[in-house]
């Protein structure tokens, strides 16, 4: 005869804990990584720092990646923690919904524009 021990708990939700904590650190890495050279390259600019050496800056194809890269983490941590938000503290199935696919149009149209942007240059 078997004996359990404890309550059966039913666990409910997506299981995306350790996958959001980690895509949270890692962008969050590279967000500041991005913040820093960045920071690096602007305190070493020679002369006035107009159009010109802004536009120096970014003239690169890496530091060009490393932008967009820099934007696709901002993008996919402001998605993880608004999804998180969403399912925390909005009960209709119906408005968490429209609420997340408006989010996804604003993150996509955001990073359309930062690619326009960025490709401009």
């Amino acid at each position: 005869m078997s004996v359990n021990y404890g309550s059966k708990r039913v666990v409910v939700g997506a299981h995306y804990g350790l996958r959001d904590w980690l895509s949270q650190r890692v962008t969050a890495t590279l967000m500041a990584l991005f913040t820093l050279v960045l920071l690096a390259r602007v305190v070493f600019v020679r002369g006035p720092l107009g159009y010109d050496a802004w536009a120096g800056i970014f003239a690169g194809q890496g530091m060009k990646m490393f932008t967009f890269v820099a934007f696709v983490s901002l993008g996919w941590h402001a998605w993880v923690g608004v999804r998180d938000i969403l399912m925390d503290y909005v009960k209709p199935v119906g408005a968490r919904l429209a609420l997340q696919v408006a989010t996804i149009v604003w993150l996509v149209a955001c990073m359309g524009w930062a690619v326009q942007v960025l490709w401009r240059l």
